[in-house]
């Protein structure tokens, strides 16, 4: 790996990360997750089979942890105490996996984030030994925040979850970029392959999707077109676009030397 991705010491080939929800079933989850290219997938606890009911299909079976770095989440949580007692499970039913995505709720309608509760969960979950990546407000004060308490990596959203709105304040995503010594990972808002590469072209070191690729009429196709893209917004962003100008007198291309010169 030329370029990894760099989580709490482990280092990644692929800037995507995906969830596992919304499929219709483990057979396309687990074809669009080959498709993407990722490997960190992200499971809801409170949603997902992962051996709470052995009768039940098991994601386990479909994507096993031999093959992904699984990232439990704490989907549809709305306080800190429910958010750390349904990470604690998910170590327990995982053999004391440790790296997990916080996510603390503010209301069940917009899905924003509960930024005092969130705080309040990463400081227990640090202190209690979790790798914590955090799903967060855009808020550079409240990233800064975050990233005191010893969280491994933040995750602004970028407009609401599955909302496909893509990124409404790129402003504040670079100043939590330029201030940040973790990752930075936009989370929730993506619906289309620009939109990631806009993502990883503002600087961003990867992004999280579920809705945009198991909610598109082709979800594996859609998984292979994010691919492409975080890889293209990377390149871009490494590469340094050129600067903007309001119009250039310069022509595209050299003039002396040439007939007519």
């Amino acid at each position: 790996m030329n370029d990894p991705l760099l989580i709490a010491g482990k280092a990644y080939g692929s800037r995507l990360l995906v969830g596992t929800g919304k499929y219709k079933d483990f057979d396309e989850t687990r074809r669009a997750v080959l498709a993407s290219g990722a490997e960190i997938v992200t499971v809801a606890i409170r949603r997902t089979n992962i051996g709470q009911d052995p009768k039940a299909p098991n994601l386990l079976d479909a994507l096993p942890m031999s093959e992904f770095t699984y990232l439990p989440n704490t989907a549809m949580c709305y306080t800190a105490d429910e958010a750390v007692r349904t990470l604690r499970l998910a170590r327990e039913l995982l053999d004391g996996h440790d790296l997990v995505k916080l996510e603390v709720l503010g209301d069940p309608h917009t899905l924003f984030p509960n930024m005092p509760e969130t705080l309040k969960a990463a400081e227990i979950l640090v202190k209690d030994g979790f790798k914590v990546m955090v799903y967060c407000s855009d808020d550079p004060i409240q990233a800064k925040m975050l990233e005191e308490i010893g969280v491994v990596a933040v995750m602004p959203l970028a407009s609401l979850i599955g909302s496909g709105m893509g990124i409404l304040n790129p402003w504040n995503l670079k100043l939590i970029i330029e201030q940040s010594k973790v990752p930075v990972m936009v989370d929730a808002g993506v619906g289309t392959a620009s939109d990631a590469a806009i993502a990883l072209e503002l600087g961003c070191d990867g992004v999280l999707m579920n809705t945009a690729i198991a909610s598109a009429k082709d979800p594996v196709l859609m998984a292979g077109a994010m691919k492409k893209a975080v890889e293209a917004g990377r390149e871009a962003f490494l590469a340094g676009r050129m600067p903007k100008k309001y119009y250039s007198a310069s022509p595209s291309s050299p003039a002396s030397g040439m007939i007519g010169s």
